[in-house]
């Protein structure tokens, strides 16, 4: 089975269940930071953290699932196109923003001078840094990709399978995430069609859908009360029934307000992604600081609602400004100009920002 652009039924402009989907998955991992870092530093959970919980099984399982929804778009190009827009593209905001966060991470809040820094930088290119493992992976997902195309697509699929199930625990991120994630990554890819074909059913039959999304809350909610969310087998269907879940509840909340904002959220969702840590961790100090609020949970959804909104105001700002190359690759770091000719471009699902 091959994928092929025109099997999604899209081939230009945006895709608004998709936005809203990605939307749906970054306000998630900004909320799971945001609680797990007021909750380290108030010393107490709060109501959030079973939100948190809740959504562990598949948080990032959609988001790579979602990444991988138009690969068909480009997966045919030139090795030199593909690897511009597909692996250089996250190369460059991975280095950039490491760079950034190394800096205030080790030199502002910890104080190491020059070696300890620049030790800090050349471990991150191998470990990589905080929060932004998820676009170095991605830039290896679309590799691996590109190479096994030519493979039986269900063999790769139960291989990636395999490695999910496996007892995976190296200590290297690149290695661990990738025995974890590709799985669904590769599964966005080569069932395009169905997934699409799904939201498209859920969006016309919403009662329905309301009825499906009850039993999957159940039966993740249960999993994840009882402990069983994360052993072999579970885990991948808990992932996969999420990431069905999410594209249901994004397509059936899409031509709503707050579907819009998860929208609007989604399509810039590179620079949330990017930026976020740093307005997360000045709200999370001032707040636990100031100790105006005691409840932990009501402090990490201001944290939360704080750090993915700052991103998106400092993307506006910066694309007026000298500070464009924060969020937008320049001339310079492309090895084909923008805008040169694609093959059978369509919709961008993954993490991306303007090319």
């Amino acid at each position: 089975m091959s994928v092929t652009a025109s099997a999604t039924g899209y081939s230009e402009g945006r895709v608004p269940w998709v936005d809203t989907a990605k939307g749906i998955c970054i306000m998630m991992v900004v909320m799971m930071h945001s609680t797990l870092g007021v909750e380290a530093a108030a010393g107490a959970t709060g109501w959030l953290g079973q939100v948190v919980e809740f959504s562990r099984p598949f948080r990032m399982p959609d988001f790579f699932l979602v990444s991988g929804l138009f690969l068909s778009a480009r997966i045919g190009a030139d090795w030199r196109l593909y690897l511009d827009r597909k692996v250089l593209h996250f190369v460059y905001f991975y280095v950039l923003w490491m760079v950034i966060q190394c800096f205030f991470k080790c030199v502002i809040v910890f104080g190491l001078g020059p070696f300890g820094f620049i030790e800090h930088i050349v471990e991150s290119l191998v470990q990589p840094f905080g929060t932004l493992w998820f676009i170095y992976l991605l830039a290896i997902f679309f590799v691996v990709a590109k190479l096994v195309r030519g493979l039986p697509p269900l063999a790769i699929w139960l291989v990636a399978a395999g490695l999910e199930m496996a007892p995976i625990h190296t200590g290297w991120i690149v290695a661990d995430e990738f025995a974890a994630r590709f799985v669904y990554f590769y599964t966005g890819y080569i069932m395009a069609p169905y997934i699409f074909a799904l939201a498209n059913a859920a969006g016309r039959r919403r009662l329905l859908a309301v009825g499906g999304l009850a039993v999957w809350a159940l039966v993740n909610g249960l999993a994840v009360a009882g402990g069983i969310s994360t052993l072999p087998g579970v885990g991948l269907f808990l992932g996969f029934a999420g990431a069905v879940a999410i594209t249901v509840i994004a397509s059936t909340i899409t031509d709503t307000v707050f579907g819009r904002s998860f929208a609007f959220a989604g399509a810039h969702s590179i620079a949330i992604y990017l930026a976020f840590f740093l307005p997360m961790a000045a709200m999370r100090t001032m707040l636990v600081k100031l100790g105006i609020i005691a409840d932990v949970g009501t402090m990490s959804a201001i944290v939360t609602v704080f750090a993915t909104v700052t991103p998106l105001i400092a993307l506006a700002v910066a694309d007026r400004t000298f500070l464009k190359f924060l969020f937008n690759r320049p001339a310079w770091a492309r090895l084909v100009p923008a805008g040169s000719p694609r093959k059978a471009q369509a919709p961008q699902a993954a993490l991306t920002a303007a090319e």
